[in-house]
């Protein structure tokens, strides 16, 4: 729980550094609400028995709840973000939960054109960056160009969303794989899968990558959707590349995202290390979700940290590094050698009136209680036996250098705070 709690945080510290307002919302909504937004996934959706009223699930994602609340709320402009357990009727795996926490970064409204997109990546960045993970890369492409380079495939427009399903899966099967299942599940004659398979394979430095699709007599000029995404492209590469981020993304012409609700930019952050876990983080724009619910259409986009995977990075640096977390945040042990509970009462009950972080221990065994300080990982211990009680002492014991030191009673909490705060003597 340590480390969820700081990598808390820090992940709250950079949403609200960039204005985002918190929000919370059901953790159920009805079932209309949730179905025909996820493409395939909809079969992960957990269903609450009907008791005879509406019909409710348990939320898939934050992202459409987040929409229906914006709509049924006649709101125009909104920054939010909202850290909470997400539900999916999944097979548990490694990297993979049917319970689980995701940390939303969302910006709705009408802005500058690709503002919104390059701070929601600025944002990712940040919070990878910030939680120390180790190396990472950021998969980026534009559903216009995806649907651009389908259209110039020769996929048929009502068959490019379960494509894109296909495509998505890229990361984990190989293409030929990928290409049986266009063909003989979802209809794709041979030469379109293998056109696909031509494109799809084009990875690289975003700037780079950009200009050699824009060049004369590329095929993508040509197709009105996939130019617009060129051109918006340009403008998100170059706000990247000022802010210095642009470095950890790569243009990726097989990404896909499954969502069916995705509409723009769409990205993926994948960790490089040995810890196998998938993607870590991803998001989008989806400029038509919000209006599905009310009757103004409010464009959006944002990103979605899986912070489950990345306490399962963070644990197993920490393994690698022989690092052990501590339980507690405890700085001080009042041991009482001894069996008088009032004595420990009162001295404990002073370290926490000076806001204090301390624990005891009524034991008569002096060796119990270095025990107990060491296990739990306490710096420091307050000593007191009849001895000090008669002279008016407490003994201060630093754990780590085995130091003891007699102090008057009445300057404990004075010595204490001195000590915690790293003062010399």
């Amino acid at each position: 729980m340590a480390i969820r709690k700081n990598a808390f945080s820090i992940i709250e510290d950079v949403f609200e550094r960039h204005g985002a307002m918190a929000l919370d919302t059901p953790v159920f909504e009805l079932r209309e609400t949730l179905m025909g937004k996820y493409g395939e996934d909809s079969k992960l959706i957990y269903d609450l028995a009907d008791q005879g009223g509406e019909l409710c699930s348990l939320r898939y994602d934050l992202t459409v709840p987040f929409a229906r609340y914006v709509a049924m709320n006649g709101i125009t402009s909104f920054k939010r973000y909202h850290i909470a357990k997400v539900y999916r009727r999944d097979n548990p795996s490694k990297g993979r939960y049917r319970e689980f926490y995701q940390c939303d970064f969302d910006i709705a409204g009408q802005y500058e054109t690709m503002g919104p997109d390059f701070e929601v990546i600025k944002v990712m960045t940040e919070l990878l960056d910030e939680l120390s993970i180790g190396d990472y890369e950021v998969k980026l492409n534009h559903r216009k160009l995806l649907d651009g380079m389908l259209d110039i495939c020769g996929v048929p427009p009502e068959k490019f969303r379960t494509i894109c399903s296909s495509i998505d899966k890229l990361d984990k099967q190989s293409f030929e794989q990928i290409r049986k299942e266009m063909v003989e599940e979802k209809g794709l004659t041979v030469e379109i899968a293998d056109k696909i398979g031509t494109f799809v394979k084009e990875r690289g430095p975003p700037l780079e990558l950009l200009s050699k699709l824009k060049q004369e007599g590329s095929q993508f000029l040509e197709n009105k959707g996939s130019l617009v995404a060129l051109n918006e492209l340009q403008i998100l590469f170059e706000a990247l590349a000022a802010s210095k981020c642009i470095d950890k993304v790569i243009f990726d012409l097989s990404l896909a995202r499954g969502l069916d609700y995705y509409t723009g930019v769409i990205f993926e952050a994948v960790f490089k290390g040995a810890t196998q876990v998938g993607s870590i983080a991803a998001g989008g724009r989806y400029d038509n979700l919000i209006g599905m619910f009310g009757t103004k259409q409010v464009p959006a986009v944002g990103v979605s940290l899986g912070i489950e995977r990345v306490f399962t990075i963070m644990e197993q640096l920490q393994k690698d590094q022989n690092q052990a977390t501590r339980a507690t945040k405890t700085q001080v042990l009042v041991s009482i050698l001894g069996d008088d509970l009032s004595l420990a009462a009162k001295v404990v009950s002073e370290l926490w009136s000076a806001r204090l972080k301390a624990e005891y221990m009524v034991n008569k065994r002096v060796m119990k209680h270095i025990e107990r300080a060491k296990s739990s990982r306490i710096p420091w211990m307050v000593i007191v036996g009849e001895r000090e009680l008669n002279d008016g002492i407490v003994k201060l014991k630093d754990v780590e250098a085995a130091k003891e030191e007699e102090i008057p009673r009445d300057r404990l909490v004075e010595e204490l705070q001195r000590r915690l705060n790293g003062l010399s003597a």
